[in-house]
């Protein structure tokens, strides 16, 4: 699977884990040149507190556009410390 935003490929993996239609991708699969730590969290009931990312490719930013789970519940185990995207980050095969 592929993570792209603005033509770039920001992510990779043949390793992504499906939860709730989003692809989780492995931490050690994003470019992380194109990534910088957001001060936004949210909390999912059953998955725990989420962490966020901004992405900034060729100069545009895409603010918040990826999130991952530092520490989860019991329940979400599999997608610890992986990272999935929205705001028009498009997953491809």
């Amino acid at each position: 699977m592929k993570a792209i935003w603005n033509n770039e490929v920001i992510a990779e993996s043949d390793d992504t884990i499906v939860i709730e239609n989003n692809h989780y991708f492995p931490h050690e699969a994003i470019k992380k040149e194109y990534f910088k730590s957001s001060d936004l969290h949210s909390t999912c009931p059953w998955k725990g507190k989420a962490s966020y990312y901004s992405i900034e490719v060729n100069r545009k930013e895409n603010t918040d556009a990826a999130w991952y789970y530092p520490e989860v519940s019991e329940l979400a185990k599999s997608i610890e410390n992986r990272v999935a995207f929205w705001r028009g980050v498009e997953v491809v095969e």
